[in-house]
């Protein structure tokens, strides 16, 4: 993997905290994108042959991470968030996420039930071969199967198996056995 070169940084607006890495693989596209990396020791990563248009990858916290496997599509309006300390959002090889798809690994503020915090952020694992669709919303703590689909609008708040079509708010799996393709 190399580091984010000159035109990418003319083309997306990429603020980066010391002591923080971002690694790009070969033929990466990304255009558009806005990346914010606050904290100490934050790695993302984007995997060989990626395409990033139009989004916001966030990681606010201390030895977190995002890895974006090979060959994902990332469309317009997505979201993706590492916040907290020792967070991690994986999203595996062959990925598609359509337009304005959010993927949340905390609440974005912390609540607490007699001084005691009752809301942590939790990492998000995201299997290969994966499809959200439009305006997907996945929540802290899930983890989505290889091969799966979540359907449109979808409010994903716990893991889904592989090889299946989930659908709704909350998202419940609807399709067992499935395949699709790009």
């Amino acid at each position: 993997m190399k580091k984010i070169g000159f035109l990418a940084r003319l083309r997306n607006k990429i603020k980066i905290q010391k002591n923080n890495h971002i690694k790009i693989g070969n033929n990466v596209g990304l255009s558009g994108c806005t990346i914010i990396i606050k904290g100490q020791n934050n790695i993302l990563s984007i995997g060989d042959h990626s395409r990033l248009r139009n989004m916001t990858i966030e990681i606010v916290g201390s030895h977190c991470s995002i890895e974006i496997g090979e060959k994902c599509v990332i469309g317009h309006d997505c979201y993706l968030s590492a916040k907290e300390d020792n967070i991690h959002l994986q999203i595996g090889d062959n990925c598609m996420l359509s337009r304005n798809v959010n993927i949340l690994t905390s609440d974005g503020h912390p609540i607490f039930q007699n001084e005691t915090r009752i809301n942590p952020a939790r990492s998000i694992s995201i299997g290969n071969h994966v499809w959200l669709a439009d305006n997907v919303i996945i929540l802290k703590g899930v983890s989505i199967g290889e091969g799966s689909i979540i359907g449109i609008h979808s409010l994903v708040t716990k893991s889904i198996p592989e090889h299946t079509i989930a659908v709704g708010i909350p998202a419940k799996v609807i399709k067992h056995d499935i395949g699709w393709e790009f």
